[in-house]
Order: C-alpha cells, then structure tokens, then sequence
C-alpha cells in the first residue's frame, strides 16, 4: 500500500472512533487535536498529530505548541514528546495516532506527575518533535472585527466601566408595557 492510501485508512478509522468524542479535533485530513483530561483539569494538556507526506513510514509530526496547554512548563512538555517519540520509533511503519493518543491517555498521571497545579503562563513555549518541513498550516490568525469611532461610544455607552451592561438593561418596563396590552377590565 503507498502512504496516501494508509493514511486514508487510518483517516477513516479515526473518523469512526472517536465520532461523537468532544476532545477529538481534525484540523485537516493530516492535522489532528486530542485533548487529555477533562476541561478544567489543571493537568489536562492537548496534542496535536500531523503527517508528513510519507506517514506512516516516516514520524509524525507531534506538538504540543496549543495555546491550550500554557500552563504546563517547558519541561513537562518536553517530557511528555520525549516518551512519545519512543511509542513512534516502537510502530513506526503502522497507522499509530490512535496508538498515540491512547499511550497518552493511559500515561496522562504519570506525565504529569511533577507539574505544579498552576505555572504561569509565558509566550515562548513553541515545543514540537518530528520532521520540520512541515508547518502547521491550520494555525491561522483570526482577524479582530474592526470598530468605527462611532460604533465603539455607542458601545461605550451602553456598558460600565468594566465593558458590561448595567443591571436591569434588558427588564420590561412593567407600566409601559401594561398600558400598551390594557388590562382585563378595560374589555
């Protein structure tokens, strides 16, 4: 079998397993997402799978740069790819993102073990292992909704100073809206 025909396989099973699984993301039909525990969970981290061209004879490529895992330190992460990379050298030549995500799973306590409940989060975390030819193409910046003048003081002044809307914006007028339906007497 070529690799394009592996990797549509492996697409379909992928597809099929984890149909209906929120932590499951396909990016493209190369790029996947699993995230590992549950929201809220400090320990919880995402990974991110993408194949090169001749996946699954070569390694994927395994990152761990979403903003989503912040929190988590520069070690632990690198920690976390170098055992991953491991499971890759183990099925390489094998559909193994399933085999990937599942490894993670079942390891996410041991991975973990030594991150602190919170760490700070900082800009340069930009960790990923496999080959760098491939950039990841999903990542594209959202464009910010650009706002006139105007737009942005009637903004301003419908909310407070903490850009909320005050309490009771949106209550009915009980009276007005009385005198505009009448009342039962007035038939």
């Amino acid at each position: 079998m070529t690799a394009n025909e592996d990797q549509e396989m492996e697409l379909e099973a992928l597809r099929s397993i984890y149909e209906g699984d929120e932590r499951f993301r396909e990016l493209s039909p190369v790029s996947f997402q699993y995230r590992i525990g549950e929201n809220g969970d400090p320990k919880a981290f995402l990974i991110e799978i993408s194949w090169p061209e001749t996946y699954p004879q070569t390694a994927p490529v395994i990152s761990m740069d979403a903003f989503f895992n912040n929190t988590i330190s520069s070690s632990i992460k690198q920690s976390i790819l170098e055992k991953l990379m491991t499971e890759v050298d183990v099925n390489l030549g094998t559909a193994m993102t399933y085999t990937l995500f599942e490894y993670a799973k079942d390891n996410k306590e041991l991975f973990m073990e030594n991150q602190p409940a919170y760490v700070a989060p900082s800009g340069g975390n930009n960790i990923s292992v496999g080959t760098p030819d491939v950039v990841s193409s999903s990542k594209k910046k959202d464009k910010k909704e650009q706002l006139s003048k105007t737009q942005k003081r009637k903004l301003a002044d419908k909310t407070d100073h903490k850009g909320e809307l005050p309490r009771g914006w949106n209550w009915v007028d009980v009276i007005k809206h009385l005198s505009k339906t009448g009342s039962k007497d007035d038939e």
